[in-house]
């Protein structure tokens, strides 16, 4: 049996709000505000976990951690992403690589791209190569550029293990 290749994208939006540190990308970056959400609300690490989830046809985030759930108030988002790359690799897909936008108007994120491509690296279990980080600005446009909100979206790239293909499907 050939592997099967997957293609998933991931998006997700949160407000912001006063009071730091941000988190995102499973990395706390010091600034005046945070992202306001059920877990810690790490939008990028939210976003990685559906391109996952929707490459292997597994879902979204809100299937795995609902929040209706009060185990997942203030939950570590990269343990999320964590346990759904545990369960699209156990169902028999390895990530090839992973591709993310973050769009913020504030803060400035290019000092802190390297540490959350490491830091996703190492949630993921993969080579830093496999993983892109770029950043965005609104250009004072919409709810990014007024500064109320960060989105982020991302691909990613599964490949089937060998003889396991679309095994779940």
């Amino acid at each position: 049996m050939t592997a099967a290749t997957r293609i998933g994208i991931g998006h997700d939006t949160h407000r912001i709000s006063q009071g730091g540190p941000l988190q995102l990308g499973g990395v706390a970056i010091s600034c005046a505000f945070h992202l306001v959400g059920h877990s810690d609300a790490d939008v990028l690490l939210h976003a990685v976990t559906d391109a996952l989830l929707g490459a292997a046809a597994m879902g979204d985030i809100g299937d795995l951690f609902p929040d209706t759930d009060p185990a997942n108030r203030g939950r570590d988002s990269a343990e999320m992403l964590k346990v759904a790359y545990e369960q699209v690799h156990g169902s028999g897909y390895d990530l090839v690589n992973l591709d993310c936008i973050v769009f913020a108007e504030r803060p400035k994120l290019g000092p802190h791209k390297r540490a959350i491509r490491a830091r996703l690296a190492g949630i993921l279990q993969t080579d830093v190569a496999r993983i892109g980080v770029q950043a965005k600005t609104g250009e004072g446009v919409g709810v990014i550029g007024q500064g109320q909100a960060i989105s982020a979206q991302c691909v990613v790239l599964l490949e089937g293990q060998r003889g396991h293909g679309d095994t779940h499907l």
